[in-house]
């Protein structure tokens, strides 16, 4: 998995006890290791959180 896009993503939330960022995405056991296991590129829960690119499709 691509560490830049989770630094992109608005399932990263940052932990005040862990202190530190972690997904928020919600996921079982089954589901993350399958991710892990998965040979992907990209993250399926994937979300940016940077508001140009979720319009972009948008523009005139």
């Amino acid at each position: 998995m691509d560490d830049s896009l989770c630094a992109t993503c608005n399932n990263l939330i940052y932990d005040e006890d862990e202190e530190a960022y972690i997904c928020d995405e919600d996921m079982d056991e089954d589901d993350y290791a399958h991710f892990m296991l998965s040979e992907r590129k990209r993250c399926p829960f994937y979300e940016s959180n940077n508001e140009y690119e979720v319009v972009k499709h948008q523009a005139f």
